[in-house]
């Protein structure tokens, strides 16, 4: 027995063995036994460490000390780095989509494509929209538009409707300030700013692919109505999905609409800040003052406050909104941000024990043995986590923590480092399936079978997914 437990704590096949078991203990408590993902990350990850020999005194601290164990340094790191940024990041979404933004910038766009290209329109409004509100919030504030441009055009509901929740899947899973691509940043040391470059330049190619060719393929041979009751208009409440945001394109539960140019300067607002310092680290003297100020103004936790700041005054207060009213928004909005924190914590302690155990280190060498790039490898394994138990969020940190060992010692450059986030992010969004919540969004909000959920947002996940890591790999293989 003794024997055993030394072979699995020592050898890379031990180790590897223990990896393996680790995972498959996570994905049954959480697939099998439904346990909810914080408590299945936190539980494995403690009996991962016991398993492979760590000392008490390392996983969990001393009565009088724990400052410097896995469990708070796993915690504490990631949270303190992503918890700022998704908190502002939330309120700015809070914040447009009161103020009927999201229905000004469809109606613009519509009005702009006209009704031949209302599906590239849909996809825009998708992609704009996505990048300061999560997915699911981004589905039920614009789920009512795409419903009337759908009967409007008199065409397919799936027409409209894929390529928007592409633009929303493509701004969630490749750019800041979304869970996914800022828990890697923490994980694996990397800048937001060239997240950001990367997760543009990764994810639009893949959202063309599956959102527009796609989208407009199989909008055209998959027909689904527009139930009446999906339908919501502001005289009346429905039953439908929409029910709660009743304006159509071009009105808004405000008198007074924000313009559509207004919206996009607050979206770009952190953004072009953000990357104002990215940039200014490579062209500007170390230590000068210009470099100091985008320093300060590009921190993401500042360029998102400035947003927000700007948001509060010319979407609140100066259309009328009190101060109260604004603070009630933002409590409303920040409520679901907890559990998510503390998921994405967990898989930061995860990979933390699997860092401490050695794992990383036994990993890099089966890697060099088999001649697999590192990229690759990140991509393969955010992809079995996502098909297995559904969670993009769960498949990226638990992969950033199973490859951060591999990234740190190789002198990969941010650009290289941004791009390996890329592969993990597009692993971690293939194939949604049954056990995806999302799946089960979609299907609601646009009156899809289960056969038309997985003809449509399950292939457009994978070629999203493909199509993104095809373009990571192949600037991977130039800069690496």
């Amino acid at each position: 027995m003794s024997a055993a437990v030394d072979w699995l704590r020592t050898t890379t096949p031990g180790l590897l063995v223990l990896c393996g078991l680790a995972i498959a203990v996570l994905l049954v408590a959480i697939i099998k036994v439904k346990l909810e993902p914080f408590i299945a990350l936190l539980l494995t990850g403690l009996l991962l460490a016991l398993a492979a020999g760590l000392p008490v005194s390392q996983i969990v601290g001393t009565a009088l000390k724990s400052g410097d164990s896995l469990l708070e340094t796993g915690f504490g790191s990631i949270l303190g780095h992503i918890a700022v940024i998704i908190g502002l990041g939330t309120v700015l979404g809070a914040i447009l989509e009161r103020s009927g933004g999201a229905d000004v910038l469809t109606a613009r766009l519509l009005a702009l494509f006209g009704p031949k290209g209302a599906p590239v329109a849909m996809g825009l409004v998708g992609l704009i929209f996505g990048i300061p509100v999560f997915f699911d919030i981004g589905i039920f504030v614009l789920a009512p538009l795409i419903y009337v441009a759908a009967k409007r055009g008199g065409r397919s509901l799936v027409l409209y409707a894929m390529p928007m929740v592409a633009g929303l899947s493509m701004t969630h899973a490749f750019l800041p300030p979304h869970p996914g691509p800022v828990a890697l940043g923490g994980l694996l040391g990397v800048s937001l700013g060239w997240l950001i470059l990367m997760g543009l330049v990764c994810g639009l190619p893949g959202f063309v692919a599956a959102g527009i060719v796609w989208g407009t393929y199989i909008g055209n041979r998959v027909r689904v109505e527009v139930p009446d009751e999906f339908l919501v208009r502001p005289e009346r409440t429905g039953s439908g999905p929409g029910a709660t945001t009743a304006p159509e394109p071009g009105e808004t539960l405000e008198k007074s609409p924000p313009s559509a140019g207004l919206i996009g300067v607050i979206i770009a607002i952190p953004l072009v800040l953000i990357l104002g310092a990215t940039f200014g680290t490579q062209l500007l003297d170390k230590g000068s003052k210009p470099l100091q100020v985008l320093t300060f103004l590009g921190t993401p936790a500042v360029a998102l406050l400035i947003a927000v700041l700007v948001a509060f005054y010319v979407l609140g207060v100066r259309r009328g909104s009190t101060v109260r009213e604004l603070s009630e928004i933002t409590a409303d909005s920040l409520r679901p941000v907890g559990m998510l924190l503390l998921v994405v914590g967990a898989g930061a302690f995860f990979g933390k024990v699997i860092s401490a155990t050695g794992i990383g280190d036994a990993l890099a060498h089966t890697m060099s043995d088999a001649g697999l790039p590192v990229i690759v490898l990140a991509y393969l394994i955010s992809c079995g986590l996502r098909i297995a138990q559904g969670s993009a969020t769960v498949a990226i940190v638990t992969t950033g923590g199973i490859v951060a060992p591999l990234v740190g010692g190789h002198g990969y450059s941010q650009m290289a480092i941004a791009l390996i986030a890329m592969a993990i992010a597009a692993g971690s969004i293939v194939l949604s399936h049954v056990n995806d919540g999302g799946f089960w969004i979609i299907s609601k909000f646009f009156n899809l079978t289960v056969k038309q959920t997985l003809q449509t947002w399950t292939v457009l996940e994978t070629i999203l997914s493909v199509v993104s890591f095809a373009v990571s790999a192949a600037l991977f293989a130039i800069v690496a």
